[in-house]
């Protein structure tokens, strides 16, 4: 395993970077190598944040945990992730994966509009996603996984670019886009 260890508003130390490393090697039984693991630990105010990110064959999962104590805050993370990880294992021995050539890359964008009078927005936050082929129950599967409310992915029996999304009232929700002069 990749593990990079990222200290936030606070001093980098040995004992914490040991500590959030070890956690992370219970994971090794539900992903093997290569897997890369991202931790940012910072502290705001009164509150210890641990934000790890798990990287593994294309799956992303993530935890996240705010507390008064930050090895307590790597903890719950760690345990946050383990449950994504076993739910993963489990479902995905029903999956048979489905090539269907190069994965799409798409951009999504964070922009915040500087105030209400200005028409200027500015980005706060840009990530490169891999749209991979996936049914639209592994694709909600990710998302879950994720911890996200949307995920963009191509569609492995149409082959084009869907969305599902996490709607307010709580259910999932599908945006199936087509190329023009397709028929559906």
């Amino acid at each position: 395993m990749q593990i990079s260890v990222t200290f936030r508003n606070m001093k980098p130390s040995d004992a914490l970077r040991n500590y959030a490393e070890d956690k992370i090697e219970c994971l090794r039984k539900y992903v093997s190598p290569p897997t890369d693991v991202h931790v940012v630990l910072a502290k705001h105010k009164y509150l210890n944040e641990a934000d790890i990110k798990v990287m593994y064959r294309g799956i992303v999962m993530r935890g996240e945990e705010n507390t008064e104590d930050m090895y307590t805050s790597i903890d719950s993370a760690v345990d946050k992730i383990e449950r994504q990880a076993r739910k993963y294992k489990e479902k995905i021995r029903k999956y048979q994966p489905i090539s269907l050539g190069e994965d799409l890359m798409v951009r999504h964008e964070v922009i915040a509009q500087e105030s209400m009078d200005e028409e200027e927005l500015r980005v706060i936050k840009s990530e490169e996603l891999n749209a991979k082929p996936m049914s639209i129950d592994e694709a909600v599967m990710q998302m879950d996984l994720m911890n996200n409310d949307f995920l963009v992915f191509r569609n492995a029996s149409s082959k084009e670019v869907n969305v599902v999304y996490r709607r307010a009232d709580g259910n999932v929700g599908l945006i199936e886009a087509s190329s023009p002069g397709t028929d559906q």
